[in-house]
């Protein structure tokens, strides 16, 4: 995935870009370990870090109510939901589903 933004024009009608962002689809570690192996976590919140070593995707945000949710579509609505009632989500956890007896 390649985010571009913002681009700018020159008054010339060249297009510049102003800053860049790559991410890897962590589903293609195991292909593609060169690329991984140059993974910089002081660049990365360290609580993204820790909960991705268990495979949950935490998303911390500056409000005050947490929300550990199933799912990210359930993520979105909720904080929807904290939003139109006047409070400001603090993070999520999305604990994906994953559920088994052990």
């Amino acid at each position: 995935q390649v985010e571009i933004n913002p681009l700018a024009e020159t008054p010339e009608g060249d297009v510049v870009v102003s800053d860049a962002k790559i991410n890897f689809d962590e589903n293609a570690a195991y292909r593609q370990t060169h690329i991984f192996e140059k993974r910089d976590y002081t660049q990365e919140d360290p609580r993204e870090v820790e909960a991705s070593k268990y495979d949950l995707n935490y998303i911390g945000l500056d409000g005050s109510i947490g929300c550990m949710v199933n799912g990210a579509g359930l993520a979105m609505s909720t904080m929807d939901i904290i939003q139109l009632k006047g409070g400001s989500p603090a993070n999520f956890l999305d604990v994906g589903g994953g559920a088994n007896e052990t």
